[in-house]
């Protein structure tokens, strides 16, 4: 079992910062220098902020599907979801920084905060350990929506 449950966190870890490395490749070549030249607002973070943040919130999302697949409960259809959410997560960063599309970008973070609603709300009814690992994870990505949206406004 304890084998089972290595292999399993290893696997989930795999899945989930494949969006941290994509997002992270196009950020990284494709940024500079459109992003730079955007006004942005006062509630803007440094930029120094966002890797350790979403660092800490890829290690959350891994423990919640992780924890929620040993639940006795689980169902098969939430980590389709998961899965699902994990592709719109990297989409994002590969709209907005890749593509440059400010407005898609906030669609597609839109769709984002629904996948993560419905997996919330999955979760609770299972795992409330994965319930409360994925609410830092809404939070923030509710605030990059006001971010998004912003730059949209002032741009």
């Amino acid at each position: 079992m304890l084998k089972n449950k290595f292999y399993s966190l290893i696997l989930f870890s795999i899945v989930t910062f494949s969006a941290s490395f994509i997002g992270g490749l196009v950020t990284i070549s494709l940024k500079e220098p459109w992003y730079s030249g955007l006004i942005k607002s006062n509630y803007n973070p440094p930029d120094w902020i966002f890797a350790p943040v979403w660092t800490t919130l890829y290690i959350m999302m891994t423990l919640a599907i992780w924890f929620f697949w040993h639940s006795k409960k689980r169902d098969v259809n939430t980590i389709y979801i998961y899965f699902i959410h994990i592709v719109f997560n990297a989409t994002w960063s590969i709209v907005f920084f890749g593509l440059h599309h400010i407005f898609f970008a906030l669609v597609v973070l839109v769709i984002l905060i629904t996948l993560i609603i419905i997996l919330i709300i999955r979760f609770k009814r299972v795992n409330y350990v994965s319930y409360y690992l994925m609410i830092p994870y809404l939070l923030w990505c509710l605030y990059a929506l006001f971010l998004n949206y912003n730059l949209m406004i002032l741009n």
